[in-house]
């Protein structure tokens, strides 16, 4: 099984102004600023929204590796 990320950063940082999160990974500004604090299981809870979060907001979710 495939590990996760330790962050869904990837270093295209700009916020859409529209609908608040960041175009290339889909946070929020909090959840970027608290990511550090963060449990594990919070991280994950998380990142498996960001791709419907950014296909809602009409950002094209980045293709992961």
């Amino acid at each position: 099984m495939a590990e996760t990320p330790d962050t869904p950063c990837i270093a295209i940082c700009s916020m859409d102004r529209a609908s608040g999160l960041c175009a290339g990974c889909g946070r929020t500004l909090d959840e970027i600023a608290g990511w550090i604090r963060m449990t594990p299981d919070a991280r994950r809870v998380i990142m498996a929204a960001l791709p419907q979060r950014m296909i809602d907001a009409g950002l094209t979710p980045p293709a992961r590796k």
